[in-house]
């Protein structure tokens, strides 16, 4: 089936993706809703990394500026250009309901665009989710936490064993990040072409209580 990929740039979407490439799926596009020129939505990605994600990974990335009010009527617009286009379905990495939306909404929206919605990692046990994610060779980096329940120190780690070893420690906190805890950009994969590093950062404390990794400075290299 041809399908699209919605992106965050974070590691539930790539594993998604890389799940869906094993199922048999041919990935026509990535989708990335941005909240502004510069930033994706929720996990505040530069416009520029995600691009050179799409590069990495040889899959062509589109875009699509939108904002709370209009988020639905946005999506199905975008959604029906890649129907167009021949997309049957859209790959997303939500293993529960995404946080502000009705219960059920990707499916109701994909259905009304007369799309399948796939969802590889759907209620999966999210500790088996992490370690098969991290087993299956990606590399991530944390750019956004929950000041409520992640500190700053957080930001900037590469989500590894070490990494899931110790976020079990804490109390509440999911191991994927599905309370909010964090977000994550993915550098690396197993069907990336190429790889990203992360040459120069800087944390910042956000007005909402969000950290933020500012990622200043990249490169894109073969593997």
């Amino acid at each position: 089936m041809k399908i699209a990929a919605s992106w965050s740039g974070g590691k539930d979407s790539a594993f998604a993706l890389y799940l869906a490439k094993q199922q048999g799926h041919e990935i026509v596009n990535i989708l990335t809703m941005m909240m502004s020129e510069e930033k994706s939505v929720f996990h505040m990605i530069r416009s520029a990394i995600l691009d050179a994600q799409a590069d990495a990974m040889g899959i062509s990335l589109i875009k699509k500026q939108v904002n709370n009010e209009t988020y639905e009527c946005d999506f199905k617009a975008v959604l029906a250009e890649l129907k167009a286009k021949g997309v049957e379905g859209l790959v997303t990495g939500d293993i529960y309901e995404v946080a502000g939306h009705e219960e059920g909404w990707l499916n109701r929206v994909c259905c009304e665009m007369g799309l399948k919605s796939i969802k590889p990692l759907w209620m999966g046990d999210t500790k088996q989710v992490f370690l098969d994610y991290i087993n299956a060779g990606f590399k991530a980096t944390v750019v956004r936490t929950n000041l409520n329940k992640l500190g700053v120190e957080w930001l900037g780690r590469v989500l590894n064993q070490q990494f899931y070893d110790e976020i079990l420690e804490l109390d509440n906190i999911d191991p994927c990040g599905e309370g909010g805890e964090y977000h994550t950009v993915v550098t690396d994969g197993p069907y990336f072409k190429k790889k990203i590093e992360i040459i120069e950062t800087q944390k910042h404390k956000l007005d909402s209580n969000f950290g933020y990794l500012e990622i200043k400075d990249f490169a894109v290299r073969y593997k």
